[in-house]
């Protein structure tokens, strides 16, 4: 389908990193300029766990939005070892809470305090599988002798599949999937209603050979990491199939540039600047612009049971520059962030 000018609904976004402090007010108006609402990321220093944590996350948020915005941050608990299943359902009774987040202790960035053992977090999968809360899990596994490349496959195989067949009721989102394996995992449990998966804009974009073009490109580096082609065609299709299983979930990652041109380089990709400009790139390439909108804007409302955005944004055909640097405030060079392809002209701009 080729079109030069598409409206849509107001998307949301269904995972997003916005950290704090003057970091969280540099990123966080790029993503309420497009966004209706996000689930946000409870992985901080310290992490999420409590509801008075959440609150006070969620007032910082409020307070560094722009004037007149209306983005709603929807707010996760960082799941550990040791989570309360009482605390969780609390919150989650007070709207304090949409969802669970489980990170494999030290598979990603702010990890080191997640799961060790899914036998140890039962109870709270229990009460939540009572509850109907959703349950969002970065699906890789952390053992080292398992290359890093197949580490989201060998978790769906030795544990995805087994929690749920072990919690029926229990309602989850894969979180950034990035193989042929994920997505025919969610193809195959997504027609139940309890399985969704989100997709990011740059592993619709990038495989693993663009990491090494010309060199290494740390500002590539993410975790998941980007896959093999045949991994990235795979989730252009899931994305751009209409299935309402697979949502809108930008995973965008702020780190100052000194932490990612580093000796051990920090995982993240700042996709926020241009997230939906980069989505209509990755569908209008795949001839699909008549199904951004389902993906972008209506299935994770539908499988978070929310209504979808009553609002809508325009995109127009055109060259829109992506920023060569986003700076917190009273920052130094090292501490601006580069967003992904920053320097490099996009096909659709928002009107």
């Amino acid at each position: 389908m080729s079109v030069d000018r598409l409206v849509i609904r107001r998307p949301d976004d269904w995972h997003l990193h916005l950290r704090q402090g003057a970091m969280l007010r540099a990123v966080l108006p790029w993503s309420a300029r497009q966004m209706g609402r996000a689930i946000i990321m409870p992985n901080l220093r310290p992490p999420v766990t409590t509801p008075a944590a959440a609150e006070a996350y969620r007032a910082e948020i409020l307070a560094a939005l722009p004037a007149g915005s209306r983005f709603v941050p929807l707010m996760t608990c960082y799941l550990t070892d040791g989570t309360d299943p009482d605390a969780v359902a609390e919150g989650y009774a007070k709207g304090i809470w949409t969802a669970v987040k489980l990170y494999p202790a030290h598979a990603t960035t702010n990890s080191a305090h997640g799961v060790t053992d899914l036998a140890k977090v039962a109870p709270v999968l229990e009460r939540m599988q009572a509850i109907g809360m959703p349950l969002l899990i970065h699906g890789e596994a952390t053992d080292h002798g398992i290359d890093i490349f197949d580490r989201e496959a060998v978790f769906l195989e030795r544990t995805a599949a087994p929690l749920l067949d072990r919690f029926p009721r229990l309602r989850v989102v894969l979180e950034h999937v990035t193989t042929q394996e994920a997505v025919a995992f969610v193809r195959r449990h997504g027609p139940s209603g309890r399985l969704g998966a989100t997709i990011t804009a740059h592993h619709l974009l990038i495989n693993r050979s663009d990491l090494f073009a010309g060199g290494i490109r740390p500002h590539l580096y993410c975790l998941p990491i980007a896959k093999r082609e045949r991994h990235r065609l795979a989730l252009v299709d899931a994305a751009t199939s209409g299935d309402p299983w697979f949502f809108l979930g930008t995973d965008s990652a702020p780190h100052p540039m000194k932490d990612k041109e580093a000796a051990c380089g920090c995982a993240g990709c700042f996709t926020a600047a241009t997230a939906i400009e980069l989505y209509a790139t990755a569908f209008d390439r795949a001839g699909r612009m008549d199904r951004l909108e389902a993906f972008a804007s209506l299935n994770g409302p539908r499988f978070y049971g929310l209504p979808p955005n009553e609002d809508t944004i325009a995109l127009e055909r055109g060259d829109a520059a992506v920023p060569d640097l986003v700076m917190p405030e009273g920052g130094a060079a090292g501490d601006s962030v580069l967003p992904f392809m920053s320097g490099e002209a996009l096909p659709w701009r928002m009107a």
